[in-house]
């Protein structure tokens, strides 16, 4: 069976925040056909798009696996579930949150999934993370290095490296 090559982004600004993003991670790594073969550090970021809420912690993992995209997605909501996620506004605070970022260099647009994930260049709590792990990886759509699109990012939020590890 065929396996693919994905980063997912982790975080949380509710609760217990570390606890959340590792029990997200173990459980991506309890997918069937799934390991996680990477991790970045946590980084503690300013909150995006809705500012007057905690602080969050990010991290961006690498995952080998056979899943479909689209299932992939439907699992990663399941486990955003068991990891405690009850919010749902848009951009406002959240126990956990895991968005697929690329998916083996695929693009997939529909109503329930894109990829690579539309703010992607936008966001430098993922780019920083990202960057760490695969500075080398191409955006399909525009064929830039993650490395290119942290430096060209113009998101001016802090996004400060913590002691804190991804525990699978």
């Amino acid at each position: 069976m065929k396996r693919y090559r994905a980063f997912l982004g982790l975080g949380s600004n509710v609760g217990d925040r570390q606890r959340s993003m590792n029990h997200a991670a173990r459980e991506i790594d309890a997918l069937a056909e799934t390991r996680v073969v990477g991790s970045s550090s946590v980084y503690e970021t300013e909150p995006y798009g809705k500012t007057d809420q905690p602080k969050f912690l990010n991290a961006v993992i690498e995952i080998e696996t056979a899943i479909p995209p689209a299932d992939l997605l439907k699992e990663l909501k399941i486990i955003e579930q068991r990891t405690g996620r009850t919010t749902s506004e848009k951009w406002g605070p959240r126990e956990i949150d895991v968005d697929v970022l690329l998916y083996d260099g695929l693009v997939h647009d529909d109503a329930t999934l894109h990829v690579p994930h539309p703010e992607l260049e936008k966001r430098k709590f993922v780019l920083v993370p990202f960057r760490e792990i695969a500075p080398d990886v191409v955006h399909p759509i525009n064929g830039m290095t993650i490395e290119e699109l942290a430096r060209a990012c113009k998101d001016s939020g802090r996004v400060v490296m913590t002691s804190h590890k991804i525990l699978l």
